[in-house]
């Protein structure tokens, strides 16, 4: 699956516009890591458990859609796009968007 944040791939022709695709995800904070956190923004720098939770929800989000594309008989996605939302407090949801092609 090629994946795209530009509105064509290049090099390659679409021959067939299938459809808004999506993926997302919703992660939650776990406890241990928000005490970390709170003690990590005490002396600033990087918050790696965040970091890496994000980073696992960003795979899942993108893997989702790309599942959404393969399901229409996409070989692409094009005009990626990713989000980020609070759900809840303690919550936020990361969504992967595009548009699925077939591309030659």
């Amino acid at each position: 699956m090629i994946i795209v944040t530009t509105d064509f791939v290049p090099g390659k022709e679409v021959k067939e516009l299938k459809g808004f695709v999506r993926g997302s995800t919703v992660q939650s904070k776990h406890v241990g890591k928000d005490i970390l956190a709170g003690l990590k923004t005490i002396v600033g720098g990087e918050i790696k458990q965040y970091s890496e939770m994000m980073n696992e929800a960003r795979q899942k989000a993108i893997g989702r859609m790309v599942e959404d594309a393969k399901a229409k008989g996409a070989n692409a996605v094009i005009a990626v796009r990713l989000e980020t939302s609070n759900v809840m407090a303690n919550a936020s949801e990361i969504i992967a968007y595009g548009t699925a092609v077939y591309v030659e």
